[in-house]
């Protein structure tokens, strides 16, 4: 028994459930301080929608999880991150919903499509790839380093969305662009399913991202490389290849995530949207219990993470917190798991722990 609990402590998984309990723990307490209702509480509303704190942070998790599983990838292959996620979503949707207007466009809005709608979506996509395949170009063949290479495009791929939408927020007034971020309704306008698209959508990303790595050989090549580059190159892995595909990757769930941050809102905000959410991606990764030094990931752990910081973001906001003050609530948890991560942090606190032992009984002998 003792063996099978330390199997489970070891996990990373029960690093991520942990933190996710406690802010758990720490919303309840928080519901329960402000008069709020039931932080565990569902119910079916008239428009038949669940509502209830954890459908909201239901409603609000899903760009974040697509989100981590690219940035999970990344992490494992290449000891670093992708910190352009969130100005690749906003190029992607700018992109995407000047192709859904084409000539359609008139005072910022979209009042009807110019292509169908499937056709943008794949665009977004598509945008979300090509940014993907550069970033990858930068880290795999050049060899720069992956927050460098990033750089670039969180920069450049922000001012680029500005450029193409003149600078202004398109909207989209057709209903059904709304659908992949909020609910799917008839022609009424009732919602078919209580739950929100994007959760299936989320679903989705994560089931067949497992589904490729676990019948696939990506999976193992991406840790295999980011534990020894060099060892897995002699082994015959492309080393240069796995890092590429893994930010291709990671582009491809920005430009997803793009969509459900675009459907959501029916508009596209160049100067605001998907702020700082790069952030979040990282931190999500961390939580998940995966290495930010490369390494052997955990999907399920990185879902758990993402979650976890929503949870948080909820706690956050019902106790007054404003949302720009967010960030610096967000780098304290992030300062807080690199230093937990630190491969120096165990051995330190064990010379720390034998000096106070070896001092102590030093004053046992004296007295």
């Amino acid at each position: 028994m003792p063996s099978a609990l330390s199997r489970v402590v070891k996990s990373r998984l029960f690093f991520a459930l942990v933190c996710l309990g406690l802010v758990l723990a720490l919303d309840v307490v928080v519901f329960a301080i402000t008069n709020q209702q039931n932080f565990f509480k569902i119910e079916l509303s008239p428009a038949n929608t669940l509502t209830g704190p954890l459908m909201q942070i239901l409603y609000w998790a899903p760009e974040l999880v697509i989100l981590a599983m690219g940035m999970t990838l990344v992490a494992s292959c290449s000891a670093g991150a992708d910190i352009s996620v969130g100005s690749v979503m906003v190029l992607s949707g700018a992109v995407g919903i000047k192709i859904l207007g084409g000539n359609n466009i008139e005072n910022f809005k979209v009042e009807e499509y110019a292509v169908p709608l499937v056709l943008a979506f794949g665009a977004f996509i598509a945008v979300g790839a090509l940014c993907g395949v550069w970033n990858g170009f930068l880290v795999a063949k050049l060899k720069v380093q992956p927050m460098v290479a990033t750089l670039i495009l969180f920069i450049g791929a922000r001012a680029a969305a500005k450029v193409v939408t003149g600078g202004t927020i398109l909207r989209v007034e057709p209903k059904s662009f709304r659908w992949l971020g909020n609910y799917i309704t008839d022609s009424e306008g009732n919602n078919i399913f209580p739950v929100p698209t994007q959760v299936f959508v989320a679903i989705v990303v994560v089931a067949a991202t497992a589904l490729v790595l676990r019948f696939t050989a990506l999976g193992t090549n991406i840790q295999s490389v980011g534990i020894n580059a060099k060892a897995s190159k002699i082994m015959g892995i492309r080393s240069d290849r796995t890092i590429w595909l893994a930010f291709v990757f990671c582009g491809v769930c920005a430009g997803i995530a793009g969509i459900i941050m675009t459907s959501k809102i029916s508009s596209i905000d160049s100067q605001w949207g998907a702020r700082m959410i790069e952030l979040d991606a990282i931190l999500a990764v961390a939580l998940g219990g995966n290495s930010l030094a490369g390494g052997k990931f955990s999907l399920a752990g990185s879902v758990v993470g993402a979650i976890t910081i929503q949870a948080l973001k909820t706690g956050l906001l019902t106790a007054g917190v404003r949302a720009e003050q967010m960030p610096f609530y967000q780098a304290i948890v992030v300062v807080i798991i690199v230093i937990i991560q630190s491969p120096e942090l165990r051995p330190m606190a064990s010379r720390t722990l034998a000096r106070m032992r070896k001092f102590s009984g030093k004053k046992v002998v004296k007295s």
